[in-house]
């Protein structure tokens, strides 16, 4: 049976699904059953093979209780970014690069849909009022949804898959980004209650990164994790509390904010927190959490470069507290965060480890760096290809104290 047919078969099965209320009453093992049923039905006089038939009874069961197209993309572990904009343009990345499929949805409407059913899953709404929502997958992948009259190309859907692997050192390792050296002065740092902030561009892998760096913190310790929508993956760890932002209801009651959650977090005795990404004045409560006693706190952020993430960093700290001097959001700054680890996604799409650096403090106007790692290209690389791998500058880790404070006699 060609790709037309099927495409005609199912048009004219989901009309028929859509037009009888009875299949709404029914359990989702009898729904699957009737379709399985319909379709033997449609097809009796047709040769189809056993893929091909499987596959129309999936979107038609898909259509009514799943997320239709979306969940047969979902299934491929291959596709790591899914961008829907509007019901004909679909859009994924499979092993980095990015490719438009030929599948399209049967209409806005029914784009619309789907989108609802994975809103409301995660105990949210979109619609005119909230047409812009943050949300989650239960498997838990990012959801990012932008409805009409914002989007003018029908509703646009993105959505960032969540691994089913936690990812860890090991498997960074395992894909270069870093050395088993590195990963284990890393885990020095982490374990003697080191600040340390991961920067980089959107899809560096910050968050995949913050996540294998948390797995390295004590099982021992009382850890609080904040995130707009929840996707670290924290293994090991029995005294694990995570908090989750929430959007606004339709009557604009109800948001709690990170802001909200880090304020919260500080009166229920944590060891460290965990901040998923910081964006805006949230950034103030997080330094200043840092700075009062809640050493070996982690966190990431949106930035081109480590100079450009400590910019980023005064200005969040102004959208908190307009007020403060600069000098004084500076002091706040380097005494607060003790390493900066900057990711990139390269032109070939390869994610890299480009920098680990030791913040001094505040000199002569200006917050002071001490590189301790950078990424070096080699004569291996060329423009479709990058080579290369992190080195060790000249430069010592200066601040030691915290690692003497952990009974570490090591120099890094």
């Amino acid at each position: 049976m060609t790709e037309e047919n099927i495409q005609k078969l199912l048009d004219k099965l989901r009309e028929y699904l859509r037009s009888q209320s009875y299949f709404q009453t029914l359990q989702d093992d009898e729904l699957f059953q009737e379709i399985e049923k319909i379709v033997n039905q449609s097809l009796e006089d047709q040769y189809v093979s056993i893929e091909q038939k499987v596959f129309i009874v999936q979107q038609l069961y898909s259509g009514q209780r799943g997320f239709g197209l979306l969940d047969s993309i979902m299934n491929d572990d291959e596709i790591t970014e899914i961008m829907i904009n509007g019901p004909g343009h679909i859009f994924i990345e499979k092993k980095g690069v990015q490719q438009k499929l030929n599948q399209k949805f049967e209409s806005e409407d029914e784009l619309e849909r789907v989108i609802r059913r994975i809103v409301e899953q995660a105990g949210r709404e979109v619609n005119q009022k909230t047409p812009i929502v943050d949300t989650r997958l239960p498997d838990g992948s990012r959801v990012n949804v932008v409805l009409p009259p914002i989007s003018l190309c029908g509703p646009v859907l993105t959505i960032r898959k969540f691994s089913k692997e936690p990812m860890t050192m090991e498997r960074l390792i395992r894909y270069g980004s870093l050395t088993p050296e590195i990963a284990e002065v890393l885990q020095t740092l982490v374990k003697a209650r080191y600040n340390i902030f991961i920067s980089g561009g959107t899809g560096s892998g910050k968050t995949t990164f913050l996540n294998a760096l948390s797995n390295f913190i004590p099982k021992s310790e009382r850890v609080i994790t904040i995130e707009d929508s929840a996707e670290l993956q924290i293994v090991g760890i029995d005294n694990l509390v995570t908090l989750e932002t929430r959007n606004a209801n339709t009557s604009g009651e109800g948001q709690i904010t990170i802001r909200d959650l880090i304020k919260s977090a500080l009166r229920m005795r944590p060891d460290r927190i965990v901040v998923g990404e910081v964006r805006g004045g949230e950034a103030l409560d997080m330094l200043q959490a840092m700075n009062t006693g809640h050493d070996g706190s982690l966190s990431t952020g949106h930035a081109n470069s480590t100079g450009d993430m400590l910019s980023r960093l005064e200005t969040m700290v102004l959208q908190g507290a307009a007020g403060l001097p600069l000098e004084a959001i500076r002091q706040q700054i380097s005494s607060a965060v003790d390493i900066i680890i900057h990711l990139s996604r390269l032109r070939d799409h390869s994610r890299k480890t480009m920098e680990i650096t030791e913040v001094l403090g505040y000199e002569n106007g200006r917050i002071q760096l001490n590189p301790l790692y950078e990424f070096v290209e080699d004569e291996k690389s060329t423009i479709d290809k990058v080579s290369g791998k992190l080195k060790r500058t000249n430069n010592k880790l200066q601040h030691d104290q915290k690692l003497r404070q952990a009974g570490y006699k090591m120099e890094i």
